[in-house]
């Protein structure tokens, strides 16, 4: 049920910025402020984008481009909050 993407992670002020190992999307991006956004588009951008913005309520954009993952969450990142989503971009394909 695939492998186990690797990241590393940037913060930037509210911006998580997870480098991974394979491309989870075209080129051209795509991004995503709202679960409402998702709905109807079955694309890899769009379900991690899902699940990011659903596992966290802080989480407010997620951008999508071949390998890089953007995720801006209000208040910044803590500890726990950056663990949940670096865990949830790592473990998409295992249970994708």
């Amino acid at each position: 049920m695939g492998q186990q993407i690797t990241a590393s992670v940037t913060r930037i002020d509210d911006l998580l910025v997870l480098d991974t190992d394979r491309s989870v999307s075209g080129q051209d991006g795509a991004g995503f402020s709202a679960v409402s956004e998702t709905e109807g588009d079955d694309s890899f951008p769009a379900r991690l984008a899902a699940r990011l913005l659903e596992s966290d309520d802080q989480i407010n954009h997620v951008f999508t481009a071949s390998n890089t993952i953007v995720v801006r969450r209000t208040g910044g990142w803590n500890p726990a909050a950056e663990a949940g989503a670096v865990d949830i971009v790592e473990s998409f394909f295992v249970f994708y």
